[in-house]
């Protein structure tokens, strides 16, 4: 049976996406010693999966709930917007999916002028409505309750009637072989969609996405033209990024270089 602190462990990864073992400690009025070895226990049963500090909720099935998505990483989503944004000039077209990370690349965007944005994220939509010099395209088709994502036949549809000049695309995982991964497969098709109608396409994703599984595939690396993320600490990830010629962005790495 798990103990009673097990229990609300597991509920604060739950609100939160992932816990660490100092704000644990903490809370918990106890050793970090003890909390290492409640995580342990938890990631040995297959509810956590253990990171550097802390630990994850452990779903391979079903993604974190949305708000606990926008609080994971928000510092670093947050510059992953400010880059791909810095990629993007002012008059161009550009495809946004559902994500958090999209939707810090929406807001670092609301600046630009002459944009043509098409999306199936009504967070994105209800975040540039009062831009007047954005123009805002929403599809049609399923409304997703949980993050309010739109999907189904009906956006892909949709979706095929454009080509622009740049995608920006989330993913919920990325394999160590390149995958780009997803929980659902009606989103799935969406962005394959967004990808094939494209001319540059741009993945925003931060680095827990490494440390995360789906079961759906969306595509493979070598289909993306730029990725933006804060680190990447695989050096075979970053060897199948420059052998596909792809552009890989690390905020992090370049936060620090200006700092110095």
């Amino acid at each position: 049976m798990l103990i009673e602190r097990h229990n609300a462990i597991l509920e604060l990864a739950r609100q939160m996406g992932r816990v660490s073992v100092d704000d644990l400690a903490r809370r918990f009025d106890v050793s970090p010693q003890t909390i290492r070895k409640d995580l342990n226990e938890l990631c040995d049963r297959r509810l956590l999966a253990r990171t550097h500090g802390g630990a994850l909720l452990s779903s391979g099935i079903e993604n974190v709930g949305y708000e606990a998505r926008r609080i994971i990483s928000s510092k670093e989503k947050a510059d992953i917007g400010e880059s791909v944004a810095a990629l993007i000039p002012d008059n161009t077209s550009i495809f946004i999916n559902i994500g958090t990370t999209t939707e810090a690349v929406a807001q670092a965007l609301l600046q630009h002028r002459g944009l043509m944005v098409i999306t199936n994220n009504i967070n994105v939509a209800s975040l540039m409505r009062g831009y007047s010099q954005i123009e805002v395209v929403i599809a049609g088709g399923v409304l997703r309750h949980s993050d309010g994502g739109i999907v189904g036949e009906a956006a892909v549809d949709f979706m095929r009637q454009f080509k622009v000049d740049f995608a920006v695309i989330g993913a919920s995982a990325v394999d160590p072989d390149g995958s780009l991964l997803d929980y659902d497969y009606r989103e799935v098709k969406v962005t394959k969609t967004i990808m094939d109608n494209a001319r540059h396409v741009i993945l925003a994703a931060d680095s827990t996405k490494f440390e995360r599984t789906a079961p759906v595939r969306v595509g493979h690396l070598s289909q993306v033209t730029t990725f933006v993320t804060d680190y990447c600490t695989d050096p075979n990830f970053a060897k199948i990024a420059a052998e596909a010629e792809v552009n890989l962005i690390e905020t992090g790495q370049r936060l620090e270089t200006a700092r110095l």
